[in-house]
């Protein structure tokens, strides 16, 4: 249904998405800046919500199975801060890589909130499934040293 999506989105002014209405998956625009480009990018991406607060969620980089990682991954690495829109709300969230703690948590919500996440796992014959976890930037703890 991703295809569909870009059509939708553009349909409602950002608010709704083909696999959302469908499917009841929560798809979220993620606007990234590129690693290498420096230039924005806005995919739809699936927002894997944080069990105990909603205003968290993670980013699966399963990239469909395919060889490589996503290249919004890679974006997020460089340059951790991102505008992110759901039902056509945008707020500023800063990218982490998941902890071993959360990496479990995110990834056992994400296989029962979408099957395909487990059977894209197993085309990658083993290669670790990266997961971003977005915090709401007002959220995020200044760190006392800056």
């Amino acid at each position: 249904l991703h295809h569909l999506d870009a059509f939708c989105l553009r349909w409602s002014h950002g608010r709704v998405t083909m696999t959302t209405l469908l499917t009841g998956i929560p798809v979220v625009l993620v606007t990234t800046t590129g690693a290498r480009s420096g230039l924005l990018r806005t995919l739809p991406l699936l927002g894997i919500p944080a069990e105990n607060d909603q205003r968290i969620f993670a980013l699966i980089g399963t990239n469909f199975g395919q060889k490589h990682y996503p290249g919004w991954y890679f974006n997020l690495k460089a340059h951790p801060q991102a505008a992110c829109s759901l039902v056509g709300e945008t707020r500023q969230y800063l990218a982490h890589e998941a902890t071993e703690a959360e990496y479990a948590r995110f990834w056992e919500v994400a296989t029962r909130v979408y099957i395909g996440y487990a059977l894209y796992k197993q085309r990658l014959q083993g290669r670790r499934v990266p997961i971003m976890v977005m915090l709401p930037l007002q959220e995020v703890e200044p760190n006392p040293g800056d």
